[in-house]
């Protein structure tokens, strides 16, 4: 139904968000988010289309998440059909020198990816805080 390039492309959006997240760079984060995109944040706010999206992330980024790291890790991806995609990753406190933090909490989220063009973009995500 899919092939490993597939795989390897998804991995990709998800790094593109840790190094998005990582660096303080909103535009990177979403590079891959769709236009009509919904997700919704670890603390429960729902957001539509990408330029709520970029708002929420630039405001974000610049402020309680700047001094802000963490280690994503996609722990699996399945195919619903060749071009829709379920990711699921995980995401672990860091230091800016890649140091875990231990914390109580982790993230999960379930990303929904469509292939478009030849090109996978987040049509949704969930992230949700999980107790350690």
């Amino acid at each position: 139904m899919s092939d490993s390039r597939d795989i390897d492309e998804i991995r990709q959006v998800v790094a593109d968000v840790e190094g998005g997240f990582n660096t303080n760079d909103a535009a990177l984060m979403n590079k891959h988010v769709a236009p009509d995109a919904t997700l919704v944040s670890a603390m429960g706010v729902r957001l539509v289309g990408l330029d709520e999206v970029m708002t929420a992330s630039e405001a974000g980024l610049a402020g309680p998440l700047r001094d802000q790291f963490a280690r994503y890790e996609v722990k699996d991806v399945r195919f619903v059909r060749p071009d829709v995609a379920l990711a699921y990753k995980e995401a672990y406190a860091i230091t800016a020198d890649g140091e875990p933090i231990d914390l109580d909490h982790t993230m999960c989220a379930l990303y929904v990816l469509v292939k478009d063009d030849g090109r996978w973009r987040v049509a949704a995500r969930q992230n949700t805080l999980v107790p350690r």
